[in-house]
């Protein structure tokens, strides 16, 4: 009888538990016989961009990034590199953090996944998050207090980046950003294997229902997600998104 009761006491905690508490922020989800892991978070958590420390050199690794966060008393529930950078690490197109523009927007086309336009940007608001194709971010900025521009657009309003072939050859693990039609969830995913733009887009559309998403990388693309077991290693990276909870 103990036993039962006992069950029941955690099974209803389980079901109380906030879809948006740290334990289920990321998951592993199978779609079309490819591995995907997706990093889910509502509106209104502490979640944003970094570029710098606070020594002004670049944040550049999950290790110090999660130092970072400590340091402040909070715990790094996951992060992931957001957004296309050069060499030094400097952003691409446009970048805010906590408020400050660090990078300007950028409007025209050019070589490479950044400039095969439409391209676009993730907002983080205070309520909301928003994916934002670049001309159309141009003409009416929405407020964000981070930023990041990238690209190609996975999707514009359900409809795939016109330039995407689905029988592409062109494969990588691959990350972007989608988020729900009321932008009040935005889901943060990476590929398990090699897929092509084609792929990775029809996940967004197909299995998160995500109307807009924006690519971040390809050949850099890096998760830091303890409850799932990854902490993946590499370059020094650019622009990093991250999610911090209270506590340790």
């Amino acid at each position: 009888m103990a036993t039962t009761i006992w069950a029941r006491v955690f099974l209803a905690a389980a079901l109380l538990w906030p879809a948006s508490g740290w334990a289920e922020t990321c998951r592993t989800v199978e779609h079309e016989a490819r591995s995907y892991a997706v990093c889910e978070v509502a509106a209104g958590a502490d979640l944003r961009l970094f570029l710098t420390g606070a020594d002004g050199k670049p944040m550049a690794t999950f290790d110090r990034l999660q130092a970072t966060v400590e340091a402040e008393g909070h715990r790094l529930v996951f992060a992931m590199n957001g957004g296309m950078y050069h060499p030094d690490r400097r952003p691409v197109g446009l970048f805010i953090e906590a408020g400050q523009e660090v990078a300007p927007l950028v409007t025209s086309a050019g070589p490479g996944n950044f400039g095969l336009q439409p391209n676009g940007v993730f907002c983080i608001g205070e309520d909301r998050f928003a994916v934002v194709e670049t001309l159309a971010f141009a003409a009416a900025p929405p407020a964000c207090r981070d930023a990041t521009q990238s690209g190609p657009m996975l999707l514009i309003g359900g409809a795939l980046h016109p330039r995407f072939l689905k029988d592409s050859d062109s494969r990588y693990i691959r990350n972007g950003v989608g988020v729900s039609a009321d932008g009040k969830t935005a889901y943060f995913v990476i590929s398990g294997g090699r897929v092509n733009f084609d792929e990775f887009a029809r996940f967004f559309r197909d299995a998160l229902k995500a109307p807009d998403a924006l690519y971040f990388d390809g050949k850099v693309s890096r998760l830091y997600a303890p409850e799932i077991g990854r902490d993946d290693i590499g370059f020094p990276m650019g622009p990093i998104v991250g999610l911090a909870a209270p506590g340790r």
